[in-house]
């Protein structure tokens, strides 16, 4: 009598257990088509940035400005990447400590409302264009100091600081409490846990997030048309003065009518992505180092 209820309720559970496998099939399908999607998007950008950019790439784009005439070939965007390097170099020195120190307070000592009033201010920050990041500084340092490249990274610093808030603040959750709780037992302050537990283990994480937001930083525009400005035809390493940047003069020899700038501007772009991919690679790069340190 057993064995035939069982068969009986096999046999009943048999079309829910297929309507369960159909729809398993079809979601996995589903994804799979996402990311091929996603993946082909990608490889298209950098595959037409490459055909594009390799053209005019030679040595003197990395050693000369551009051109005084837009029309004029040859030319390259030295100014633009090092001024890049200087205003994003300057803008992570700022924001980068702030949203680490941000998001230790929030996880290890912040509780209530204001930690609540934190969180819903950096999910705004995080939201709002960054243009209108660059209107703010604008308003606040542009219109009492002048155009100048610290402004550019002040507006930068405000575009990467809520990302690495949010990165740090979930890699610190990812830390087990029980790590915590033994540093605490054994007479350590709560400020000693934080540098020396918490910290060490959410490393790698906060490594990534932060090269993420600087990667991002690295290709801003709107915000330093408004605050760095730009100077295309003298190089310029003071970043109290007016400074070009390599998304600025993307932007600029675009925007031409000239094709001579517009190769230019496929070059930059390509050596933008380049950078890009190379801070991501350094970020895995030294997360997997701490990782491999810390499981030592």
């Amino acid at each position: 009598m057993s064995d035939l209820a069982v068969a009986v309720a096999t046999f009943r559970n048999r079309p829910a257990s297929r309507r369960r496998r159909t729809k398993s099939a079809v979601l996995t399908a589903l994804l799979i088509a996402a990311v091929v999607v996603a993946l082909g998007v990608l490889a298209w950008v950098l595959v037409y940035v490459g055909i594009q950019g390799f053209g005019a790439l030679s040595p003197a784009f990395f050693t000369h400005n551009p051109p005084g005439n837009p029309s004029v070939a040859g030319g390259g965007f030295f100014n633009g990447i090092a001024g890049s390097l200087i205003v994003v170099g300057i803008a992570a020195a700022i924001g980068v400590p702030l949203g680490v120190g941000a998001a230790v307070y929030l996880v290890e000592y912040g509780r209530g409302r204001i930690s609540g009033t934190i969180r819903f201010f950096n999910d705004v920050l995080i939201g709002i264009p960054t243009i209108v990041i660059g209107a703010f500084v604008y308003a606040i340092w542009v219109t009492r100091f002048g155009f100048s490249g610290f402004a550019g990274s002040l507006a930068l610093a405000i575009v990467i600081l809520p990302l690495v808030t949010r990165t740090t603040e979930e890699m610190l959750r990812l830390v087990p409490n029980d790590l915590r709780e033994s540093s605490l037992a054994l007479g350590a302050t709560r400020s000693q846990t934080v540098l020396r537990v918490s910290l060490p283990t959410a490393l790698p994480g906060i490594i990534t997030g932060a090269m993420l937001a600087i990667a991002r930083a690295m290709g801003e525009t709107a915000p330093l048309l408004l605050t760095a400005l730009g100077n295309d035809l003298f190089t310029q390493l003071n970043p109290g003065k007016r400074m070009s940047t390599l998304s600025l003069q993307i932007f600029d020899n675009a925007a031409t009518g000239f094709r001579e700038a517009q190769s230019r501007a496929w070059a930059g772009a390509l050596t933008l992505i380049a950078i890009v991919l190379i801070l991501t690679f350094v970020a895995r790069y030294f997360g997997r180092r701490v990782r491999t340190a810390g499981d030592r």
